[in-house]
C-alpha cells in the first residue's frame, strides 16, 4: 500500500473530527478507569451509561439540550443506587442491576414511542464519523474539567477507593468524594456521548484500567499505561475501522479486548516463571 493511501484518512474532514474526539475522550476515560477497576465500580460505569437513555429522550421531547437529561438521569441512577443500598438489605450489585435495568427499559419504550429524524440510535451506538464542532467543544469543556480534577485530587481518591474507613479519619469528606466520582463518571459519559455512544461508553471506562493494572504495579503508572492504552486503541481503532468498513467504536473496543487479553496472557506467564525460580534454585542448591 502507497503512503498516499495509508494517509487518506486524515484528508477528509470527518476522519479529522474522529481523531480529535478520540485523543479528547481518551483522557478522561482512561484516569477514571482506573479508580472505577480499584474501587470495584465497574458495573456502575455499565449502569450510568444505560441508565442516561431515558434522560436523553426526555430532553429532546421537552427542547433542552441532550447533555443536561443525560447528566441528570445519571446522577439519579447514581444517588438512587447509593440511597437504596446505604437503606436495604440488598447488596450494591443487586440494586445496581435493578435500578439500571429499570430505567434502560423506560428509556427505550420512551424512545421507540417517539417519531423524529434525528438519529437518535447514534446515542446508543455512537457516531464519531458524524462529530460536528459543537460536539468537540462540549466534549472538550467536560475532558478538561473532568481530567482537571482527577488529577488534582487523585491521592484523595486513591484513598478514598482502597480504605473508605482509613479516609473518613484522614478528614476527608468522603461523601464529597463518594458523590463527586459518581458525578465525574455522569459527566464523562455526556462526554462520549457522539463518539462511543451509551453501549459502547462502558469499554473506554473499565478496559483501560483493567489493562493497565494487569501490567504495571504502582498507580501512578496505571494512569499513564491507561491513557496511553487509550489513545493508542481509540486512534488505530478509528484508523482502521476506515479501511475496514466497520463501526468505529467497535473497533476500538475490539482493539482494547485485544489488549486486555495480551496485558493477561503476559501477568499469567510471568506468574508462572516466578513460580518456577523457587523450585530451580532449590534444585541448584542440592546439586
Amino acid at each position: 500500500m502507497s503512503l498516499d493511501a495509508l494517509l487518506l484518512p486524515f484528508q477528509f474532514p470527518f476522519m479529522q473530527n474522529a481523531f480529535l474526539i478520540a485523543m479528547i475522550v481518551a483522557v478522561p476515560t482512561a484516569l477514571l478507569s482506573c479508580f472505577l477497576v480499584l474501587k470495584g465500580w465497574a458495573l456502575m460505569g455499565d449502569s450510568i451509561s444505560h441508565a442516561v437513555l431515558p434522560g436523553i429522550v426526555l430532553a429532546w421531547i421537552t427542547g433542552l439540550p441532550l447533555i443536561v437529561g443525560a447528566f441528570a438521569a445519571g446522577m439519579t441512577c447514581a444517588l438512587a443506587t447509593g440511597y437504596l443500598s446505604e437503606n436495604s438489605r440488598v447488596k450494591q450489585d443487586t440494586v445496581l442491576g435493578v435500578v439500571f435495568s429499570g430505567m434502560f427499559g423506560v428509556g427505550i419504550i420512551l424512545y421507540t414511542s417517539i417519531h423524529t429524524n434525528e438519529h437518535l440510535d447514534h446515542v446508543l451506538f455512537g457516531n464519531m464519523l458524524g462529530v460536528g464542532v459543537q460536539d468537540l467543544w462540549t466534549a472538550g469543556l467536560i475532558s478538561l474539567a473532568v481530567t482537571a480534577v482527577l488529577l488534582l485530587k487523585w491521592k484523595d481518591f486513591l484513598l478514598h477507593a482502597f480504605d473508605p474507613a482509613q479516609a473518613r479519619a484522614s478528614g476527608l469528606r468522603v461523601g464529597w468524594l463518594h458523590y463527586g466520582l459518581l458525578s465525574i463518571l455522569s459527566l464523562t459519559i455526556v462526554a462520549t456521548l457522539s463518539s462511543t455512544g451509551l453501549i459502547l461508553a462502558v469499554g473506554l471506562l473499565i478496559a483501560p484500567g483493567a489493562i493497565a493494572f494487569l501490567l504495571v504495579r504502582s498507580f501512578g503508572k496505571m494512569l499513564v499505561v491507561a491513557v496511553v492504552v487509550c489513545l493508542v486503541s481509540m486512534l488505530s481503532g478509528a484508523y482502521l475501522s476506515f479501511f475496514l468498513d466497520s463501526a468505529p467504536a467497535a473497533t476500538i473496543v475490539l482493539i482494547l479486548t485485544a489488549f486486555f487479553l495480551l496485558a493477561f496472557l503476559r501477568r499469567q506467564w510471568l506468574t508462572r516463571a516466578a513460580s518456577r525460580r523457587p523450585v530451580e534454585v532449590s534444585r541448584a542448591g542440592t546439586s
